[in-house]
């Protein structure tokens, strides 16, 4: 088939991959325009739009779709069907209307649940035992299509929002392949009940509450990990935090303030229970364990984080 694609961020570029190596004609891509990026703000294209470029695709970057033009040189492109992944604008309804089969969106969540810009990060956040990939026909409500296809994916102890981003890109990418195998079908309403919505991350709420029980402080750390990182204050060090493991039991229950370190171990008192810091991150420095920033921070039992 003759398809567009609309996508942004480096989850988008494995869907873009697999519909290519199904052998259907990606006839033009759609993705944010280049911004500034990096620590020298040099203006860089998004992932999709640089993955494009490299195969030979013909990309366009309106800032936005709302202006009759734009929904003219969309509908000129004559497309059996569109494919949008995080592309990050609104489709008017000319858009969505114009493709033959509609317009496929893969999003990573189990639709009603996590609607919105962040689904990946708030499952974990919210201590979800369980994610997936939902693959809907689009209307004009937010994520809020019939359902073609679900995959799901369990989320661990050990989850991260980076590796879970990886499996539900891979997921996304195999169920898209099929979901166009069959274009016309209708499709499932979403149910009324279990939704929610997956609020854009602030870093405002990055910043580390070990007034949480353990296992919330856990799941926050992960969710936000590797960007844009959960951190704490370690004296006048900030440090970022990318992976934690609970510590629970009676030798450390109600043993000190939450914020608290209770060993030489970056084992640091919750509400209820600990957290051990596994992954660390200080400022301008590289990704490291626990262990090694301990050879440089000093972080005793009995000192406050925070």
């Amino acid at each position: 088939m003759r398809i567009v694609f609309m996508g942004t961020p480096d989850f988008a570029t494995t869907a873009l991959k697999a519909v290519v190596a199904a052998g259907h004609e990606v006839v033009c891509v759609y993705s944010q325009p280049p911004r500034p990026a990096g620590r020298g703000h040099e203006v860089k294209p998004s992932p999709v739009h640089a993955l494009a470029a490299a195969m030979g695709l013909p990309v366009r970057t309106p800032v936005s779709l709302k202006p009759a033009e734009e929904q003219e040189a969309f509908m000129a492109l004559a497309p059996d069907a569109a494919v949008v992944v995080a592309y990050g604008l609104l489709l008017p309804k000319a858009v969505l209307d114009a493709p033959r089969h509609g317009c496929f969106n893969i999003h990573a969540s189990l639709l009603p649940r996590w609607r919105g810009a962040a689904p990946i990060q708030r499952a974990i956040m919210a201590g979800d035992v369980e994610s997936g990939v939902t693959i809907m026909r689009m209307e004009q409500g937010l994520d809020t299509g019939p359902m073609l296809l679900v995959g799901k994916c369990p989320i661990g102890t050990d989850t991260t929002a980076s590796t879970l981003h990886d499996a539900l890109a891979a997921l996304g990418a195999e169920l898209i392949v099929k979901a166009l195998e069959s274009p016309d079908v209708p499709g499932t309403p979403q149910p009324e009940e279990g939704v929610t919505y997956a609020r854009k991350i602030e870093k405002a709420e990055a910043q580390i509450d070990f007034g949480w029980p353990a296992e919330t402080v856990r799941n926050h750390i992960h969710g936000l990990s590797p960007f844009p990182g959960a951190w704490t204050m370690m004296g006048k060090t900030r440090v970022k935090v990318l992976k934690a493991e609970v510590v629970a039991g009676s030798a450390v229950q109600g043993s000190a303030v939450p914020g608290t370190a209770i060993d030489d171990h970056l084992t640091i008192a919750c509400s209820t229970g600990a957290v051990r810091f596994l992954d660390v991150q200080r400022e301008g420095k590289a990704v490291m364990t626990a262990e090694a920033l301990l050879r440089g921070l000093s972080v005793p039992a009995g000192m406050r984080l925070g």
